[in-house]
């Protein structure tokens, strides 16, 4: 069993930085693809990004790359979300979870472990 935390939400004016961090706990980091999902009010959850067991496999939807950057760091059993440029229909809350899959999955679906989610606001 996987516990995510996630941190490093908070308020940031349009067209601003903020990185999100989410520690695992519980199982073999670097045996677990990892995601970035977002929700915002009345809408459905959505990936942002998501890495493969090796850190150079990602995904990013069209919305964000070039924007959003994953990484991991197995040795700090943790993955960053990198988020510039924001705006503010990106507001959301931001949820990092897990999958066994080698590879990037982009399904929520695809992902068993969840964390609690961290509030992003971006003002204009």
């Amino acid at each position: 069993q996987v516990q995510l935390v996630e941190s490093g939400g908070g308020l940031v004016q349009a067209e601003g930085s903020l990185r999100l961090s989410c520690a695992a706990s519980g199982g073999t980091f670097s045996t677990y693809g990892m995601g970035w999902f977002r929700q915002a009010p009345g809408k459905e959850r959505e990936i942002v990004a998501a890495v493969g067991w090796s850190a150079g496999a990602t995904y990013y939807p069209v919305s964000v790359k070039g924007r959003f950057t994953i990484s991991r760091d197995n040795a700090k059993n943790t993955v960053y979300l990198q988020m510039n440029s924001l705006k503010p229909e990106e507001t959301a809350v931001y949820y990092c979870a897990a999958t066994r899959s080698k590879y990037p999955r982009v399904r929520s679906d695809d992902y068993a472990y969840w964390g609690q989610g961290t509030q992003v606001t971006v003002s204009s």
